[in-house]
């Protein structure tokens, strides 16, 4: 079994997989929508991460009639918010951390409201 981040996979197997045209996944490519690998041939080989992207833009594109540019912003926008909620996540962790009294290291402020907990750094 591979990792879901190996490239395993030929253009022509993606390609019937998912039951799309290699050239489609050579303009996904060019319009930076995906990157897959590459052999020291040149040949792309791409991951389960890969396929999984491509089936994300082909239901962005076919079911909802989003057009590449605006797949292109989606996926940013994705990205994003994947890192903001990995930051979020982080620091609720260090939160957590606080003594069992509740006291906060002093360079450190601490606002909690009923949804959100926010932290404030001194720089």
């Amino acid at each position: 079994m591979h990792s879901y981040d190996e490239p395993v996979y030929l253009i022509s197997v993606v390609a019937t997989i998912l039951d799309i045209h290699p050239q489609t996944l050579r303009q996904y490519e060019k319009e930076g929508l995906i990157k897959p690998s590459r052999t020291q041939g040149r040949m792309r080989l791409y991951s389960q991460r890969d396929i999984n992207q491509i089936k994300l833009v082909l239901q962005l594109t076919r079911k909802m009639g989003i057009n590449l540019a605006g797949v292109d912003v989606i996926l940013k926008l994705k990205k994003q918010m994947d890192a903001m909620n990995k930051e979020i996540n982080t620091l609720r962790e260090e939160l957590s951390k606080v003594n069992h009294n509740g006291s906060v290291p002093t360079h450190k402020a601490v606002v909690t409201t009923s949804n959100y907990d926010i932290i404030i750094f001194e720089e």
